[in-house]
């Protein structure tokens, strides 16, 4: 109930909604989160919250109903946040922002290149944008900036960045600043980019020492040019010159390790990470977002601090949208959204049947209802099956990605 001091979760820190496992209940939204998903019990504190009354064994269900209504009640419309609405209401708008935002990267980083400081008002407004789009369903625009060529990467991938800094900041509870904090220091984290050699940013082979020395000036070359502009951030500033730092102390340009790199820049590491190995690069094609997540969780313990890694995790899903799987039905589907009552239950779309190796009348399944029988059996790789139309399947927009 509220006013409870929630001390552990019982199960997998992957079933239950939240980064945090201990703090003190006084947001009806949360108990209705907890409701919502696989989690049956926790463990409370009561030296630190309130206890369950002594003359009552267990609350009723119908009693938690009655104080979230009871508080949702007291709460004033125009205090709440712009509901959720559906991946698919949302996808086509995503698209548009997608489309606009990268005109206003383009634009960004050419005056950046010709000596111009950054238009933070500019920046501001595109953030708001992203940060909207992400408020209205935290998976469309996020699924969307992951599709580009490998000529738009440099510019979507900053895109894709703002949005997973937007999302994992309200997944680890950023107040609205630092949210939006988040999200511009991600719009610019790798403006230096815009004067690296093309040659060497656009190089579609492995690079070589002197060429990756020079890459790698590239955190240093973004932060100069954003001390160039009259309203620099101290977190742009941060997060642009540390997001190639690791808590090991293996990154560049200082080698910071552990506390030394600030949360905003461990943040950056993981969102940047993330869209650059799922995202079509000049000398590789992305992976698959699920096997994406597989290997980052394998480098986790020296590259990424595990806590924020496992919020980021909670922020997009094991299975992210987008993601191949099969299952065990023998049935493959790509997931569409991710359903907020446990990881493993997205919704995904079947479309092909491994048993008679042909196509079949897609169909959506929602793995969190009780009566859906099927279940997710693994991974798949999508270069195996070289599906032409997958991106169209899972978004809805025809001829995505062709």
């Amino acid at each position: 109930m509220l006013g409870m001091h929630v001390k552990e979760f019982c199960g997998s820190w992957m079933d239950h909604p939240f980064f945090r496992s201990s703090f003190v209940l006084s947001n009806p939204k949360d108990v209705q989160t907890i409701r919502a998903s696989s989690i049956r019990e926790v463990w409370i504190d009561s030296s630190k919250g309130l206890d369950v009354p002594d003359n009552v064994a267990a609350v009723s269900r119908q009693q938690i109903d009655r104080e979230i209504d009871e508080a949702l009640d007291s709460i004033s419309p125009a205090n709440l946040a712009e509901a959720p609405v559906s991946i698919e209401r949302e996808m086509a708008r995503a698209a548009r922002i997608c489309t606009q935002a990268k005109q206003a990267v383009v634009q960004m980083f050419q005056e950046a290149r010709m000596g111009n400081a950054v238009d933070r008002g500019g920046a501001l407004l595109l953030v708001e944008d992203i940060s909207d789009s992400v408020s209205r369903n935290p998976y469309a625009l996020i699924s969307m900036a992951r599709i580009k060529n490998a000529d738009d990467y440099t510019y979507m991938h900053s895109v894709a960045v703002c949005a997973m800094m937007v999302a994992l900041g309200r997944q680890l509870g950023l107040d609205d600043a630092q949210t939006q904090s988040a999200g511009m220091a991600g719009l610019l984290h790798d403006l230096g980019k815009s004067v690296m050699p093309p040659q060497i940013l656009n190089k579609p082979g492995k690079l070589t020492e002197a060429e990756f020395a020079v890459m790698k000036s590239h955190p240093i070359q973004g932060h100069a040019m954003l001390l160039r502009s009259e309203t620099h951030d101290p977190v742009s500033l941060d997060v642009c010159l540390h997001h190639h730092e690791r808590v090991d102390g293996s990154g560049y340009p200082k080698g910071l390790k552990g506390d030394e790199i600030s949360l905003l820049a461990k943040m950056g590491a993981v969102c940047d990470v993330y869209d650059a190995i799922t995202s079509n690069r000049p000398y590789k094609e992305g992976w698959d977002p699920a096997e994406s997540l597989r290997k980052m969780a394998e480098w986790s313990k020296g590259h990424f601090d595990l806590a924020i890694f496992q919020a980021f995790v909670k922020s997009i899903g094991i299975y992210p949208v987008g993601s191949l799987v099969l299952m065990k039905s023998g049935r493959i589907g790509v997931v569409t959204e991710q359903t907020g009552k446990s990881l493993t239950t997205p919704k995904v779309k079947l479309f092909f049947s491994t048993k008679s190796s042909m196509r079949i009348p897609a169909m959506t399944v929602d793995l969190s209802n009780p009566h859906t029988v099927d279940r997710i059996e693994g991974r798949e790789d999508p270069a195996k099956w070289n599906f032409p139309d997958l991106h169209e399947l899972w978004s809805g927009i025809e001829g995505l990605g062709r």
